[in-house]
This record gives structure tokens, C-alpha cells and sequence, in this order.
């Protein structure tokens, strides 16, 4: 059948069938909506997989949980709602291949570094404090790897960790500071070395030539960027470096931390997915946690209240002490001055700290200007305002090379 003009009807001018605009418009936002369902699907299951991958990767410390609950009596009451008391470990242990470079596995391992991390319900700032490794405290009775317990006894502080673990260096500082440890975290030097090569090396300022052959770290007086292995020697260099005290090693590593913080908060690593996955792969991978704070969820809650602390409001001190008066190479709490800074920690209450004065060795103590401890007035009378204490320390600001 042919039209007037000799066309077969249904059939366009070119000989072929046609389907209307309509029809193609369809089709192609068909195949935009399959393209973007499949997108959104790759990029889900690969979402999926990096959280599984990170979440994986953090180690559960399930017998310092147990450990803990059976002492739950004698453990100190949290009193203020909203803050948190997070210990953070650094372990000597020389097991595995990447830390028997550092000396030979004796079975055991020690604290090299302990940190109590005081973080207040505002989360306006935070406030840590280094518990020095010869301090002499109470050890209590602990658990031993092999299942047997060890005697109560007074002794080095971070002896602790090396008869127990985690769950006695926990019940330590709980007994030395009547403040409740609501989570904890280990580190050992492998981990550390690869969270500081992960976000591209951590700044710091010397005022003198390092050569230190014990901690293979050699480096010119100035601004250096230390990568993993110079970071570590850094940290961890004693002897050589300084008058050769803890006092400075402690220094040293609130230097380092305060740098550490400044180099995270920068765009350069949270806003880089480049630098963040490798940190975020690292730093789960290297840590030994809690329960509480064993997954990457737990993680995040923890350094999302964290994350926008302005630099000057993150304080580092060292618990104030005193050469110990049996054995000067030891140190004992300096008091009333530390029980000062447990009581403000216990309470919630604001840390102020001064740099310290350029003597060799200042201990950490309060201002003069008095305790922060109610004063007896006449019946009558207004009472008089206490001065908020003030302990020798830094704060994470000062760290940077200016």
C-alpha cells in the first residue's frame, strides 16, 4: 500500500523504520541509570571492602579485658560523663622480624613509653601525661602469659607491662592515680615506624647535631623531617642525646607527638585519600586495642572528638616526681603536686601548663600560686578564690619549627 506521493506507508524516506524521540530518550537514560547503578555498586563493594580490609586489621586485647573484670571492684568509679582516660603503650617487645633488629626476644617485653591521654566531655582539649618507665609504684598482684601470678610489689613502673601486660599496667596506674583507664591502645616499634612513613615523615627542630650510633641516627642541627627509622631513634635515643636523662627522652617524645599532631590535622593528610588509607592502614594494623576499640567504627568515634582540638589546647606534661630517695636513678611521685594534677584529671577539670624554665632538669610541679583545694574562711565571709594550678609542660603549638 503506497500513499499519494508513491511511499509505502510505515516506512520513512530513508527505506527504514524510525522509532519516535521519545522512545531513544528512554533508552538512553536507561543505560545512564544502569551505568550509575553499577557505579555506585563497584564503588560500595570497594567501600566495603577497604572497611572490612582496616576493620580487619586491628588486634583485640581480650585477656586485659578479662583481666580487668575480675579486679572490676577494686577499679577506680568514672565520675564525669563524656570523658574519657585512653592509656597509650609503647611496647619494647623485640618478637617478630621487624622488631628482633632492636636487640634479642627474651620471651617478655616492656613499656617504652607510657602515655596517659585525658580527653574532657567538651572535647575542647586534651591533656597528656608521660608516667616515666622508672617511676616506683605499686605493682599489684598480676597474670602472667604462662597462667601463674606474680607478688604485689613495689617496683620500676613499667616492670608492669613486662609481668602482665596491658591489664597490669592498667590496675598500676589506676592504683597510682585513683583515675579509671577506659580504654587502651599498644604500639610496638614496627608500627610506629610505619604510621610516620605513612603521612610522609614527622618534622622536628634540633638545636644540636645528633650522632647516635647505638640508635643509628645521625643528623645536622635544624629542621629535619624524620621518616619511620630516624623517627624511632629519635624517640627512643637516651644516653647519647642531652644530659642523657628520661627527663629528656620524655621531652623528646612530647616534641615528637606535638609535631606528629600538627602534621595529621593538616589538609595534607586527612583531606589526601593518598596519605589518609596508608595512616588508616597502618595504624590499624599496628595497634593492639580494647575491646571497646576494636573496630574501625570504635577508632573513628575516638579521633572524630579529636580531630578539631585547636593545636594550643593539647597539652603535654610529664607526672610530677622526684629522684626516688632510696636509689637516685629511680624516681617517686613529687607530692601533694602529683596528686594535684590526678585530682583535676579525675574531676574533668582544666591542665594549665607553662613552658618549662631552662634548667637542665625541672620536674614537673604546680605554680606557686597555691592547690586547687577549697580554703577555710570565717563563717561569713566570701570565700576565697582559688588559683587554677599551673604544671611545667608544652603544649602540641609550641612543637612547630617556626
Amino acid at each position: 500500500m503506497t500513499d499519494s506521493a508513491g511511499i509505502p506507508s510505515g516506512a520513512g524516506a530513508g527505506g527504514g523504520s524510525s522509532k519516535p524521540p521519545r522512545d531513544r530518550h528512554r533508552r538512553v537514560l536507561r543505560r545512564l541509570a544502569l551505568a550509575m547503578v553499577l557505579t555506585v555498586l563497584v564503588g560500595a563493594g570497594a567501600a566495603w571492602w577497604v572497611y572490612q580490609k582496616l576493620d580487619g586489621n586491628i588486634t583485640e586485647d581480650t585477656s586485659a579485658a578479662a583481666e580487668l573484670r575480675r579486679f572490676e571492684r577494686e577499679r577506680p568509679t568514672h565520675l564525669v560523663d563524656g570523658s574519657q582516660n585512653i592509656l597509650l603503650i609503647g611496647s619494647d617487645s623485640r618478637s617478630g622480624a621487624e622488631n628482633r633488629k632492636y636487640g634479642r626476644d627474651r620471651g617478655g617485653e616492656r613499656s617504652d613509653t607510657t602515655i596517659l591521654l585525658h580527653l574532657p566531655a567538651d572535647r575542647k582539649s586534651a591533656t597528656a601525661v608521660s608516667i616515666p618507665r622508672d617511676l616506683m609504684a605499686d605493682i599489684p598482684s598480676c597474670l602472667q602469659p604462662d597462667g601463674s601470678r606474680t607478688a604485689a610489689r613495689f617496683a620500676q613502673f613499667n616492670w608492669a607491662f613486662q609481668w602482665g601486660g596491658a591489664a597490669c599496667t592498667i590496675r598500676t596506674v589506676e592504683k597510682l592515680s585513683g583515675i579509671r583507664i577506659d580504654h587502651h591502645m599498644v604500639v610496638d616499634f614496627g608500627g610506629f615506624k610505619k604510621m610516620v612513613d605513612a603521612i610522609g615523615g614527622v618534622e622536628v627542630c634540633l638545636k644540636q647535631p645528633v650522632n647516635d650510633a647505638e640508635a643509628k641516627l645521625r643528623l645536622p642541627a635544624g629542621r629535619q623531617n624524620l621518616q619511620g627509622e630516624q623517627a624511632l631513634g629519635f624517640v627512643r635515643a637516651r644516653y647519647s642525646l642531652g644530659n642523657g636523662s628520661d627527663t629528656e627522652r620524655m621531652a623528646r617524645q612530647q616534641q615528637f607527638l606535638g609535631s606528629l599532631v600538627n602534621k595529621v590535622q593538616s589538609n595534607g593528610v586527612l583531606l589526601n585519600p593518598g596519605r589518609l588509607y596508608p595512616l588508616l592502614d597502618a595504624a590499624t594494623s599496628s595497634v593492639t586495642t580494647d575491646p571497646q576499640l576494636a573496630s574501625l567504627r570504635g577508632l573513628y568515634e575516638l579521633v572524630r572528638g579529636v580531630r578539631d582540638i585547636p593545636t594550643e589546647q593539647i597539652r603535654f606534661l610529664t607526672v610530677p616526681r622526684r629522684p626516688y630517695v632510696a636509689n637516685p636513678n629511680r624516681d617517686q611521685l613529687l607530692e601533694p603536686d602529683a596528686a594535684l594534677l590526678f585530682q583535676q584529671l579525675r574531676g574533668d577539670m582544666p591542665v594549665t601548663v607553662t613552658p618549662p624554665k631552662p634548667s637542665p632538669s625541672t620536674p614537673a610541679s604546680p605554680d606557686p600560686a597555691g592547690p586547687a583545694v577549697p580554703r577555710e574562711t570565717p563563717t561569713g565571709t566570701a570565700p576565697t578564690p582559688t588559683p587554677v594550678p599551673t604544671f611545667t609542660g608544652t603544649t602540641a603549638d609550641s612543637a612547630d619549627c617556626r
